[in-house]
């Protein structure tokens, strides 16, 4: 069994806003959809999302990840934690496979307003099949760690744009309507 491991920090300056950032994301599912298209998650209750991962291309595999990750809030801490992943197409390959995903984003004060700081860990770890054993292990491992740091990458690329983007366009329209309830 190969094991792979990749692992990507963050920190994202928060704009003021009328509404907090914390208001923002005690709705869990906001970080899922900053992390990754509409289309790619079903939600199976509020806090487990089955998201469906663009499929990868290792070592002349086409792969199609599967995952259920659980969202909660933890003392003002949004965690993530994969639940469940699998290979979809690839039953017989599921059982010689394994991804674990964790991790927190946590709204920190800073003196000029609020950051987000957050990390997020990825394991993999794979029984290759048999015609790829003869791949020199450090080639399979440099390779199976970039492409993990490559999905982190992008998870968090996504997320530094879209998180403020969309919790910027809740934090003004709440407040609008919360105005216009006003006396």
């Amino acid at each position: 069994m190969l094991r792979f491991s990749a692992s990507q920090s963050v920190t994202i300056s928060v704009p003021p806003q009328p509404l907090s950032i914390q208001s923002y994301l005690s709705e869990v599912n906001r970080l899922v959809y900053a992390l990754v298209d509409e289309q790619q998650v079903e939600v199976l209750n509020p806090n487990l999302f089955r998201v469906k991962v663009r499929p990868i291309r290792f070592v002349g595999l086409s792969l199609q990840p599967v995952c259920d990750i659980k969202v909660w809030l933890d003392e003002g801490t949004v965690r993530l934690s994969s639940d469940q992943c699998y290979l979809e197409g690839h039953k017989s390959f599921n059982d010689k496979f394994s991804i674990n995903m964790q991790g927190y984003l946590v709204v920190q004060p800073t003196s000029k307003g609020s950051q987000l700081r957050g990390q997020a860990n990825l394991g993999l770890g794979v029984d290759l099949p048999q015609a790829m054993r003869f791949t020199p292990k450090p080639l399979l491992e440099k390779t199976g760690n970039s492409l993990l740091n490559g999905i982190l990458i992008t998870l968090k690329q996504r997320m530094m744009r879209q998180l403020i983007k969309n919790y910027s366009a809740w934090a003004t329209s709440s407040s609008a309507v919360q105005l216009s309830r006003l006396p």
